[in-house]
């Protein structure tokens, strides 16, 4: 036999093994839509090795940016991570999955404490994945006489160096918080004193803000900052003058959960992925990971010590017990627009 045709035989043998290959079984795919950076890449390394699948992630930067993706027709996600809010809006819309708890024996692990505060109690159609608590931070060299409360934005010392959320229910859940009242409140008189009280505060602020927050606190353009504490504590790792507060008169609590579209390709791969996050030590490399709490109870003493002791990611019992969770009002929505679009228009 020639070189030539050794050679070409060779060719030919190589061609016929990538064809076999490629007509080979294909590896399962799981695809998650969830927002940038909340997912240790290692951990998805792990779980694509234990079940010899491939895990594709695309983010979005807003609930309302995955609702219309999804609403425009998109399909092929297995898996989301909307803030719960938002989980109840799609499942009032029927397009969520219906969980199946025998394939999810880790959902005991998560912590009863705030399980008792989500929407979805029972777990039916969703599983908390973090929390966050609606803080305050604050560089702690360059403001005096810090108190842990709402009145910090009425401090007219630190005009121009403040701002609030440009989030209609949560600065004037804020407001109503601040007097007393539950965040969720539709009571007129309630909301028109809430709105008085962010439009005393608008004065102080230099804009609504909720993206560019956290670096402007962290570079010093701003000394006090209405956020939530997982940003708030990433951007701390930059400058460890940040300090994090919860108001003393309470303040809201927000969940992102895992949920499974009723148009998901690979359901069972999903709910292999949700039970994998409820491990444990997955919980707790996440948890120390993205710098927000998975509240997963076993997981804590897994947790390094620093963790454990940080008033924020586990605040006292008398401050969770001042909490709430954003509600659906219904109907009633049409009056916080209203006293919205008068704070924005300085009424």
């Amino acid at each position: 036999m020639t070189k030539k045709n050794t050679w070409m035989i060779g060719c030919l043998a190589a061609a016929l093994a990538a064809f076999l290959c490629a007509c080979g079984p294909k590896k399962p795919e799981l695809h998650i839509y969830t927002w940038s950076d909340y997912m240790k890449p290692e951990l998805v390394k792990e779980f694509e090795k234990a079940h010899n699948c491939k895990v594709t992630i695309d983010t979005f930067d807003s609930n309302e940016a995955m609702y219309a993706k999804l609403r425009a027709g998109a399909t092929g996600y297995d898996l989301l991570f909307p803030s719960s809010y938002m989980v109840k809006l799609l499942f009032d819309l029927d397009m969520l999955l219906p969980l199946d708890h025998a394939k999810l024996p880790n959902l005991g692990n998560i912590d009863p404490k705030y399980l008792s505060l989500a929407f979805d109690k029972e777990m039916h159609h969703s599983v908390p994945y973090t929390l966050t608590i609606t803080s305050i931070g604050y560089l702690g060299s360059r403001v005096e006489d810090f108190k842990p409360s709402w009145s910090m934005f009425d401090r007219t010392d630190l005009k121009g160096r403040i701002t609030l959320l440009n989030d209609m229910r949560e600065t004037i859940g804020a407001g109503l918080k601040s007097l007393g009242y539950s965040l969720n409140s539709t009571d007129d008189a309630q909301l028109e004193e809430a709105k008085n009280v962010v439009l005393r505060w608008k004065k102080n602020i230099a804009k609504f803000e909720n993206e560019q927050y956290k670096n402007g606190l962290a570079s010093g353009e701003f000394l006090v900052t209405h956020g939530y504490s997982g940003d708030l504590m990433l951007v701390k790792e930059e400058n460890d003058d940040i300090q994090i507060a919860i108001p003393e008169e309470g303040s809201a609590l927000s969940f992102d959960d895992m949920c499974i579209p009723k148009t998901a390709p690979n359901p069972d791969l999903a709910h292999e992925f949700i039970n994998f996050v409820l491990e444990p030590r997955n919980a707790a490399d996440l948890t120390e990971f993205i710098w927000y709490l998975c509240p997963n109870a076993p997981s804590y003493e897994l947790l390094s010590e620093e963790v454990r002791e940080d008033p924020i990611l586990f605040p006292p019992e008398e401050v969770v017990a001042k909490l709430e969770m954003i509600g659906d009002i219904g109907d009633d929505i049409a009056k916080y627009t209203k006293v919205w679009d008068a704070i924005k228009a300085g009424e």
